[in-house]
C-alpha cells in the first residue's frame, strides 16, 4: 500500500515510477548499458563509452566516429567542434548515469521497507568535474546520505526521499534529451558554419526584376563571419549552403523572398534567381568584392 501510495505521489510530481517510463530513443540504451554506465569513473572514460557503445546505439555514428578518431589536425577539428563534441558527449553519458542511478534508487525507496543497497553517489560521483551539471552529484550525495542514516525507515516515511529521487531522475532524463538532440544536429552546425565561411565577404549583386518592367537593382551585401558576435545582414533569417549551392530567404515588414544561387569563378561569383511574395521574379549575379573579414 505504502508503494502504491509513492507511486501516485511521483505521477503528481511528472515522473512515473514505473520502470518503462522515458523517451523511446534513450531507455533501452540505459537499461542495456547500465553496468558500463555505474563503472565509468571520469570524464575521459564517459568519451570512451559514447563513441564505444552509447552513441551508436543511439544512431550518432558520425559523432562516435568522431570522437573515436585520432590524429585528427587542429584546423579540422576546430571546424568539427570536436572538443565541444566530447563536452556535450560527457554530459550525455553522465545525466544517463543519473538518470539510472535515481530510477534504482526510487524504485528501491517505493519497494518493501528494505535497506537501499545502491550507492548513487558512488556511480556518478565523477559529476561532479563537469561544471554544467554539479547539481546532480549533490542531490544523489543527499541522497545517498539520507537513505544510508536511516536504512529500516517505514516506507512512508521514506516519501520525501523517493520523490527527490524521482525528481533527480526527471531532472537528468531531461537533460540526456537536451544533450541527445544537441548531439543530434551536430551536422547540421557544422554546415552552417562552412556555409557562412565560404558567404562571408563583400559582394555586389545586380537583380534584375522581371515583374518590374526588367528593372535592375544593384546593392552592397556583407556577408559576416559565422559567430553570434556577426549577425546577419538585416532581414536574412535563412542560410543553407551545400556544395555550391545556396539558398537565402528573406523577411521584412511582413514580405518574403527566396534567392536559388550558385557559385561560380571558384567562389568569387555568383549566379541564379530569386522570387519574393509581391510577385515578383527575376535573376541575381554577383561578385566578391571583398574577402572575408572578422
Amino acid at each position: 500500500m505504502a508503494g502504491l501510495f509513492i507511486s501516485l505521489l511521483l505521477a503528481s510530481s511528472g515522473y512515473a515510477a514505473d520502470a518503462s517510463s522515458g523517451p523511446a530513443e534513450l531507455l533501452p540504451v540505459v537499461q542495456a548499458q547500465a553496468a558500463a554506465l555505474e563503472s565509468v569513473s571520469d570524464n575521459a572514460a564517459a568519451v570512451a563509452l559514447f563513441a564505444a557503445k552509447i552513441g551508436p546505439a543511439l544512431g550518432l555514428h558520425d559523432v562516435a566516429s568522431t570522437l573515436a578518431a585520432k590524429n585528427i589536425p587542429p584546423k579540422v577539428a576546430k571546424e568539427l567542434g570536436v572538443q565541444e563534441l566530447a563536452a556535450s558527449a560527457q554530459r550525455l553519458v553522465a545525466n544517463l548515469s543519473a538518470w539510472q542511478t535515481a530510477d534504482r534508487t526510487m524504485q528501491s525507496l517505493s519497494g518493501p521497507a528494505n535497506p537501499v543497497t545502491a550507492s548513487p553517489a558512488a556511480s556518478v560521483n565523477w559529476i561532479q568535474t563537469t561544471a554544467p551539471i554539479p547539481s546532480l552529484a549533490q542531490m544523489t550525495k543527499e541522497l545517498t546520505q539520507s537513505a544510508e542514516s536511516k536504512p529500516e525507515t517505514a516506507a512512508v516515511d521514506r516519501t520525501p526521499l523517493a520523490l527527490s529521487a524521482g525528481r533527480l531522475a526527471l531532472d537528468a532524463q531531461q537533460r540526456a534529451i537536451a544533450e541527445w538532440w544537441h548531439l543530434k544536429t551536430w551536422k547540421d552546425r557544422v554546415r552552417a558554419v562552412r556555409g557562412r565561411n565560404k558567404l562571408c565577404g563583400t559582394w555586389q549583386w545586380i537583380i534584375h526584376n522581371h515583374q518590374q518592367h526588367h528593372q535592375e537593382q544593384k546593392l552592397s551585401l556583407l556577408f559576416p563571419p559565422p559567430g553570434p558576435d556577426y549577425p546577419l545582414p538585416p532581414g536574412l533569417v535563412e542560410t543553407v549552403v551545400l556544395g555550391e549551392n545556396v539558398y537565402l530567404r528573406w523577411e521584412s515588414n511582413g514580405q518574403i523572398q527566396e534567392d536559388s544561387l550558385q557559385f561560380t569563378k571558384e567562389g568569387r561569383g555568383v549566379e541564379g534567381t530569386f522570387v519574393n511574395s509581391q510577385g515578383g521574379w527575376g535573376s541575381i549575379s554577383g561578385k566578391r568584392t571583398s574577402d572575408c573579414k572578422p
